[in-house]
């Protein structure tokens, strides 16, 4: 994608309480979406949604509109059956959503170490409820919103949100959703993939602009 000179950076050093809160509830979506396919009541939170994109910046109005859509268009049953054919299938699956996979071309390679290390740092640890590893999409997502949303100002602050993003999120998701994109039977996640690697985008280059 290089739609650079459309995308309206978020200054991030300039955010005011409400655009940090948006912008932590939209991780907080992916993490949720990218986790496990929406139930009815999700769809039906998306029946109502607003079509304007969560953060502000024309580049992610068309994204945000198509998953809207897709969201309205999906049934709970049908969302599951293409999360399971796209991430669960029996053997291998269509798509791994794990950053090791997709920076190291194996499951549980070094970039897993390192983002252990980063969030034994952080003081963070995995829930052992949870049966995916670390580097699942939806865990670096949820790592994010609290770096933007947590009460501990020494924790969750900006530079911390930068170096995570940088080692973590950056490298590999966008890889995840030309991933998804290029499975013909993804049409709710691909809406989601879009979404994410506009959202990707912006993040981004609001980074580089308070480097």
């Amino acid at each position: 994608m290089n739609k650079q000179d459309d995308l309206q950076a978020l200054s991030l050093a300039t955010m005011d309480d409400a655009e940090e809160l948006a912008r932590a509830e939209v991780y907080g979506l992916l993490a949720r979406l990218w986790w496990a396919p929406p139930d009815e009541a999700l769809l039906k939170q998306f029946a109502v949604a607003v079509t304007e994109a969560p953060q502000p910046g024309s580049f992610l109005e068309a994204p945000w509109q198509a998953l809207v859509a897709a969201m309205r268009a999906s049934s709970a049953e049908g969302a599951a059956q293409e999360f399971a054919a796209l991430f669960e299938g029996t053997g291998k699956p269509e798509v791994f959503p794990y950053g090791s996979y997709h920076v190291a071309g194996f499951l549980n390679e070094r970039p897993l170490v390192a983002l252990r290390d980063d969030l034994a740092r952080l003081g963070l640890e995995r829930d052992p409820a949870r049966g995916e590893t670390e580097d699942h999409v939806a865990c670096v997502f949820e790592v994010m919103r609290f770096l933007i949303a947590g009460d501990d100002v020494a924790v969750c602050n900006l530079e911390q949100q930068r170096r995570f993003f940088r080692a973590h999120v950056q490298p590999w998701v966008e890889k995840l959703c030309d991933a998804v994109l290029a499975q013909p039977r993804a049409r709710l996640y691909a809406a989601l993939a879009s979404f994410t690697a506009a959202f990707m985008q912006v993040e981004t280059q609001g980074f580089d602009l308070i480097e």
